[in-house]
């Protein structure tokens, strides 16, 4: 008769453990689905300015790389302007010099032709002359220094400069015919024109023809 007291009792007045935590897990259920729909919370005003400041510090980033990229770019331009114009230097650093000594080659040059014309090639002093004019031509030769082969060649402005013309039957108009002083050429440069008289056509057969 107890027994059965006490069993009534505990439908009554107590809860059965297993009920309790069947309804704990159901509880904990119930929260975990809620805190899984819930929305996400608003950016705050914090994190959006730490979001500009990003963006910004990107976009500087960037223009400071490009920067970087135009400073080298221009550096390495510099490099190879500054070694070109060093090997200019280098290349023609005796070009005033010489120059200041062609009208010596021209007089040596004179001389000898003198003594030729006036038929005495054995002169010890004309041999003196040849010796001199040759080491100094040897000389210039070093230094890349050479003459421009003018005669009979046809009329070139870069490197001669007429200084007449002549009536000539047996050349081409606009020919070399006589060259009054020698043109020089350092390595790829002009360094003297060659004063040259060029040759034009001929006005005879015009005034035959006029007489006709």
């Amino acid at each position: 008769m107890s027994e059965k007291v006490r069993i009534e009792s505990l439908d009554e007045g107590e809860k059965d453990p297993t009920e309790e935590q069947a309804n704990a897990k159901h509880g904990t259920a119930e929260n975990f689905e809620s805190n899984e729909t819930q929305e996400p919370e608003p950016e705050t005003a914090d994190q959006k300015d730490l979001a500009a400041r990003l963006e910004a510090s990107e976009e500087q980033a960037k223009d400071y790389y490009d920067r970087l990229l135009r400073v080298s770019a221009e550096f390495d331009n510099y490099k190879k302007r500054s070694a070109r114009e060093m090997q200019e230097v280098v290349k023609y650093a005796n070009e005033r010099l010489i120059k200041e000594l062609l009208p010596v080659v021209d007089n040596l040059e004179r001389a000898v032709m003198a003594v030729h014309q006036k038929g005495e090639p054995d002169d010890p002093l004309l041999q003196g002359v040849n010796l001199t004019l040759g080491e100094i031509l040897k000389t210039l030769e070093s230094h890349k220094v050479v003459p421009i082969e003018s005669l009979g060649q046809p009329f070139d402005p870069n490197y001669h400069q007429a200084m007449m013309q002549e009536e000539v039957s047996d050349k081409p108009p606009n020919t070399v015919t006589r060259e009054l002083q020698k043109g020089y050429m350092i390595h790829d440069r002009l360094l003297r024109p060659a004063l040259v008289a060029v040759s034009k056509a001929s006005s005879q057969p015009a005034e035959n023809n006029n007489e006709i």
